[in-house]
């Protein structure tokens, strides 16, 4: 029996609160990253390794993997490495900033997309998309002059986890169609897994690059075990900001359409910034020039899929 005009109101905006509800636990990855004392490499090795260890307590997920071809589960293991690189310079960068200079330097995604994705997802590039994202520039110089000269390198952690986001966005988009994405996720966490394990174990040649870049203290082993309050804060990080909200957005993605859903996780930096700022307090180390370019790079993300539509109402 066909649902009525009023069922599928409810079910639309059911699916909002889902999707904003989304949105606001990823807006407390960066809260997290900030409270858990565990250096970056070993926080996001545990995360990593949760997520993907519940997955394939699934049968449905181990044995939909073992069912792809052994060429696909490479390529996705390929992204998974380029997603734990993201996580790792995006704690790194809250390490060595803050929260919501990590968050702000995330927002410029869409500069790095518009470089990468015509080449990576085989679609025509856009002069607009390039011309839109370089209007993020001046929104990042404010940035840049409105914090601590000593939050510098976290601001450069935080572009290079912006371009490994790009990266690893244009590839999923190109393969996510070829296989289901419970299965995705738990290959490309496992793969994101092992490559941190590796990195683990040469990081004491690299000690002093790792310590620099906020990645992991020379002191700090990488199978370091939560203690305290980082189980806790560890545990909802991986169950109630990464598989939580991954499920939530496969259920909202039923009633709303993919360029509905991509707006609203837009707002995941506003959300981030203003959780920094009640819950840490991060207003008092941030000039209003960082909040001046914060909200450019924010007003330009939010505006860019408006500016993309085509004349027939779709996303270009």
């Amino acid at each position: 029996m066909p649902a009525t005009q009023s069922e599928n109101h409810a079910a639309t905006a059911k699916a909002w609160i889902q999707i904003h509800v989304c949105v606001v636990l990823w807006g407390f990855t960066a809260i997290l990253g900030k409270l858990i004392t565990l250096e970056a490499l070993p926080l996001v090795l545990w995360r990593m390794g949760l997520v993907a260890a519940s997955l394939f307590l699934l049968p449905m997920v181990w044995r939909t993997v073992l069912a792809l071809k052994p060429t696909l589960i490479l390529a996705f293991s390929g992204i998974g490495a380029l997603v734990a690189m993201h996580w790792l310079t995006f704690y790194g960068a809250i390490k060595l900033s803050n929260a919501s200079v990590a968050v702000t330097c995330i927002a410029t995604v869409p500069v790095f997309l518009s470089l990468v994705e015509p080449f990576l997802a085989a679609r025509r590039f856009q002069l607009k998309e390039l011309l839109l994202g370089l209007m993020v520039l001046p929104g990042i110089v404010l940035v840049v002059g409105g914090t601590p000269q000593s939050m510098n390198t976290g601001i450069i952690m935080g572009i290079v986890s912006a371009m490994f986001v790009a990266l690893f966005a244009a590839l999923n988009k190109r393969l996510i169609l070829r296989a289901d994405p419970l299965s995705v996720t738990a290959i490309e966490m496992a793969a994101g897994c092992a490559l941190l394990m590796v990195m683990g174990l040469i990081a004491g040649s690299l000690s002093t690059f790792a310590d620099v870049a906020g990645i992991m203290d020379s002191n700090t082993s990488i199978f370091a075990l939560p203690a305290g309050a980082d189980i806790l804060w560890m545990a909802v990080l991986a169950f109630g900001c990464t598989l939580l909200p991954f499920a939530l957005s496969l259920m909202a993605l039923r009633h709303l359409s993919a360029y509905a859903s991509a707006l609203a996780v837009n707002l995941e930096p506003i959300y981030a910034i203003i959780l920094a700022a009640v819950l840490l307090g991060e207003q008092q180390e941030l000039s209003g020039r960082f909040y001046l370019g914060a909200a450019i790079i924010i007003a330009v993300v939010l505006i860019y899929p408006w500016l993309m539509r085509s004349p027939s109402g779709k996303v270009a």
